[in-house]
């Protein structure tokens, strides 16, 4: 009796990590979604600001902080793809863009990163999900499409 739930807890276990893993590829191949990336040898900046790199190519450095995010709103062309690095320069954060698949974590120190291509104008929100404190439902930006 005890082999028979044994086994058939092992079949049940493997299945749902195969699932799992089945999921996250549909996710990231199927859905287009860029894994978010910690990247530990990259040096935090304390300034946020959109740099061009090219046509319709964009990396925004994201500074997350008390309570506002820097750029608080930044406006790019339909089509662009931007690098989204992100950092918190006091407690965590989170940075959350709607009507997209970015959600990432601001931590203090520490590089998060993630890629997403803006194709349909429109303005997105962009919310920190993570308590930080008394003013934290004021902690939005905004990310305008034209």
């Amino acid at each position: 009796m005890v082999d028979r739930f044994e086994k058939r807890a092992i079949v049940v276990a493997l299945t749902l990590v195969l699932s799992f893993f089945v999921l996250l590829v549909y996710a990231a191949k199927g859905l287009g979604a860029d894994l978010p990336t910690c990247l530990p040898d990259a040096k935090p900046f304390k300034q946020g600001e959109l740099i061009q790199l090219g046509d319709k190519r964009y990396q925004l450095n994201a500074v997350a902080k008390m309570w506002n995010f820097e750029p608080n709103e930044i406006r790019i062309p339909a089509g662009s793809t931007v690098d989204i690095y992100l950092v918190s320069t006091d407690v965590m954060h989170g940075f959350h863009v709607n009507n997209t698949l970015v959600n990432l974590m601001a931590i203090p120190n520490v590089v998060n990163y993630t890629r997403v291509k803006f194709d349909k104008p429109g303005t997105y929100d962009v919310i920190c999900h993570e308590y930080c404190g008394v003013f934290h439902q004021n902690m939005v930006g905004k990310i305008i499409v034209e």
